[in-house]
């Protein structure tokens, strides 16, 4: 690692807010907490696994719906799922126990890594590039005319709320986490983001697909920014995989498997990016009760890049930014990823290596 990048790596902040729990949609049975006895296979009787439903998320949409998780894990181990809003509920489902895996943005794992003093978890691999905007009114043409406006985030301190923070801030724009400043930041459920600016209650929200396209689509919703244009090469990490440190030590050739189902199905996505929308939307719709419409299942799966590269630099990148805007306080984030198990199923398959900087 260069000295700069190794400068930059100390200076990284970690929020301090605490981060709270919501509820979590268990899918598949009840969810169990606590440590997993061993299963047949020699594994652990059971694994825990959260995501989201966003189409951020279609690597985890489609390797459940297609059971590409549960052939992996084998006969021997039963696969659990949970679903999340955001990512500070689902660190805090990793604190308690009641996950062993997550699929999680940049910022909450940054979190997690600090409050647990990088004793919680690692980042195993990449997901999600891309698939995040700024919808607004179509009166809005600028940052100004956003002064005394109302915009939604999924939550306090989640990859978006920071991010919108930041661009604001970048503008000149003041905010604080209270809901005051120049622009009050409205942090919601985005299920109720999508009620709440068809409703006229809010003016905006800077929110993952397919929220923004749904907004865009149903609401007259028009894009503001889009988020791959603030980021060099337009790739900046919008979803990846991470583990319970502890979980790792106790079943690493579960880990690998889990790993090995995660590289199919982005592989799946990347060979047939159609069907794997569908299969995508056929979870979604599972899990929502309702699927989403062909028009927006298409602009949502095109806005986004699916990829096993947890592209790090942009994880040192949102870092900086919570710093900025006062969510964060400096961290060693020297060691947060661990791709090892990712580089040898890589390598199984005749595919480079992922460099964890």
């Amino acid at each position: 690692m260069s000295a700069r990048k190794d400068r930059r790596l100390r200076g990284v902040a970690v929020a301090v807010a605490a981060l709270a729990l919501t509820a979590v949609a268990a899918c598949g049975g009840t969810e169990s907490t606590g440590a997993t006895a061993a299963g047949g296979n020699g594994g652990p009787a059971e694994v825990r696994l959260g995501y989201f439903p966003n189409i951020t998320h279609a690597t985890a949409l489609v390797g459940t719906e297609k059971g590409l998780f549960a052939k992996h894990l084998g006969s021997g181990t039963t696969l659990k799922t949970s679903t999340f809003n955001a990512g500070p509920a689902a660190i805090e489902a990793v604190f308690s126990g009641a996950v062993d895996a997550t699929y999680v943005g940049p910022n909450p794992a940054i979190n997690a890594w600090a409050k647990s003093k990088g004793e919680a978890i690692k980042i195993i691999a990449g997901a999600a590039s891309g698939g995040v905007f700024l919808v607004v009114k179509p009166e809005i043409k600028s940052v100004a005319d956003l002064k005394g406006k109302k915009i939604a985030t999924p939550q306090l301190g989640n990859t978006q709320d920071v991010a919108l923070r930041y661009w604001l801030d970048s503008q000149g724009v003041k905010t604080d986490t209270k809901g005051g400043g120049e622009v009050s930041i409205v942090p919601q459920e985005n299920s109720q983001t999508i009620q709440t600016f068809a409703t006229g209650d809010i003016d905006g929200a800077w929110v993952p697909e397919p929220f923004a396209s749904r907004l865009i689509t149903e609401s007259g919703g028009k894009v503001l920014v889009d988020e791959r244009d603030l980021w060099p090469d337009k790739q900046f990490v919008i979803t990846h995989l991470i583990v319970r440190q502890e979980f790792a030590k106790e079943h690493p050739e579960t880990v690998k498997k889990l790993v090995e189902a995660h590289v199919e199905a982005n592989a799946l996505i990347e060979s047939d990016p159609a069907g794997a929308a569908r299969t995508a939307n056929a979870a979604l719709e599972k899990l929502t009760g309702k699927p989403l419409k062909p028009e927006v299942l298409d602009a949502a799966f095109k806005n986004i890049t699916f990829t096993n590269d947890p592209i790090a630099s942009s994880l040192v990148g949102s870092a900086d930014h919570a710093v900025k805007v006062g969510l964060l306080e400096p961290v060693d984030l020297n060691g947060i990823y661990d791709l090892k198990i990712l580089n040898e199923v890589l390598a199984a398959k005749g595919r480079p290596s992922i460099s964890d900087k």
